[in-house]
């Protein structure tokens, strides 16, 4: 019999060692050769999965978001069944951060390709998409958690949804060593306590 390939696996592969040149070399060695090289294949075989430089980096940047959302679901299972919503919060903020080896590399992948959604139409919109979907499950949040009780209902969920987004800019401070990771930890932390302390029914 034939043996199967798994394509699905092989362009995982690929967006991982494309992460690994945005990581190790920065966004300016990002070619389809190199990352073709770095995934120990042909130029050839890496375009018969993707077609251009722009498709590859599209996926690459779907596939970082997926392994995000897969962090943030093993993450909640970790919390039980019924999670306080400042933990869901917290670990959602945190896991956006390069806080740790697989966080860093989906940040800087995110960084690349804000970089590239900024001169090509096609990736902009669908950055922007990507954005305004994740921006959208915060504030979901947020509502939520006005609603049962857990935020004072004068807060405009909009606003402190910005704020909570805002946290993310700690990135290039982590990154650049202006902050440490655990400072980062310490302003979500004390964001989060503002936001819910004295507003919590079930407290």
């Amino acid at each position: 019999m034939p043996k199967q390939v798994d394509h699905r696996g092989r362009r995982e592969a690929i967006a991982r060692a494309l992460w690994r040149v945005v990581e190790q070399r920065g966004v300016a060695h990002l070619t389809m050769r190199v990352v073709a090289q770095e995934a120990g294949i042909s130029l050839g075989q890496l375009q018969h999965y993707f077609a251009s430089r722009a498709a590859m980096l599209s996926f690459a940047m779907d596939f970082a978001s997926e392994q995000t959302s897969l962090r943030v679901e093993q993450g909640l299972e970790k919390l039980g069944d019924r999670p306080h919503p400042r933990d869901v919060l917290r670990l959602t903020l945190a896991e956006m951060l390069p806080l740790h080896a697989d966080a860093r590399a989906t940040s800087r992948m995110s960084a690349a390709y804000v970089l590239e959604a900024l001169h090509d139409e096609a990736v902009h919109e669908q950055a922007r998409r990507g954005l305004v979907q994740g921006r959208a499950l915060v504030e979901q949040l947020v509502r939520q958690a006005v609603a049962d009780g857990h935020i004072d209902p004068d807060r405009d969920p909009a606003t402190e949804t910005n704020l909570l987004l805002a946290l993310t800019g700690l990135t290039p401070l982590i990154e650049l060593d202006v902050i440490r990771p655990p400072d980062a930890l310490a302003a979500i932390d004390l964001h989060l306590d503002r936001l819910f302390t004295g507003n919590d029914r079930s407290a």
